[in-house]
């Protein structure tokens, strides 16, 4: 998992554009983990890095948009390790995945008891209300997937669908963890976790953000299942989601 402490060696004053591409790279991953929008992790300055910094900065207080601080540094490590504890939550019963995926949630800035309620109600439907993380197909053989998934072997899994050797790279690139060359390590709770709050916050699925439909104007449970699947299956989920807030 992705170490925050790596950002203790970009030295205090530095101006984005002198940093070397390692310690960038490090920059743009907890950039990412604290759900400031990058294009990619690849130690390349550009205007997507530049205006998450600048949004960072911004939201922490500090007018420079260009330095790099030890303040805005160990800001970013504090946060970076309490969404990591927050992952390591107990998912042993379906409750404790429930309050892990909403601490998540809030943590990440999606924390509105509307947008909790369709996340939840979202892994209710994705997991076939099992609340574990889950194959693609998972009542078919991985034989089966090999033949049948045109993108074997990076097929879904978790309490979403991360599916693609793309997406799958994304998040290698931002935890830090082999998905790659280990596509089953997206089956792990803490690494399906983040991918299903981080994904949701920054639209990495269908390019749909949560807040784009469910927000301080709206709460459109029809559309927002357009961040993970065009319409398929919306009135079900939408019917989840309007239980799971009832309760909130």
């Amino acid at each position: 998992m992705f170490d925050p402490n790596t950002l203790n060696d970009i030295t205090h004053g530095s101006d984005i554009d002198t940093i070397d591409r390692t310690k960038l790279k490090n920059l743009q991953r907890a950039l990412s983990w604290m759900t400031y929008p990058i294009s990619a992790v690849d130690g390349l300055i550009g205007p997507n890095t530049r205006n998450a910094f600048a949004e960072y900065k911004l939201d922490i207080g500090e007018t420079d948009a260009t330095r790099v601080t030890n303040s805005c540094k160990n800001q970013a490590i504090q946060r970076i390790e309490e969404t990591k504890s927050l992952l390591r939550a107990d998912v042993s019963t379906q409750d404790n995945t429930k309050k892990a995926i909403a601490a998540v949630c809030q943590n990440l800035g999606i924390g509105t008891k509307p947008q909790i309620a369709y996340v939840l109600a979202t892994v209710q439907w994705e997991t076939a209300h099992t609340f574990r993380p889950v194959k693609e197909a998972f009542n078919k053989s991985e034989d089966w997937r090999k033949r049948n998934l045109r993108y074997y072997p990076y097929y879904g899994r978790g309490y979403v669908q991360l599916t693609w050797k793309r997406n799958y790279s994304k998040y290698f690139h931002i935890m830090r963890e082999p998905l790659v060359r280990q596509p089953d390590q997206a089956l792990d709770p803490e690494i399906s976790l983040m991918v299903l709050v981080h994904g949701f916050k920054l639209g990495v699925f269908t390019g749909r953000k949560l807040t784009d439909y469910i927000n301080d104007f709206e709460t459109d449970f029809k559309n927002a299942r357009r961040c993970i699947n065009g319409l398929d299956r919306w009135r079900e989920i939408k019917s989840l989601a309007e239980g799971y807030l009832a309760e909130l």
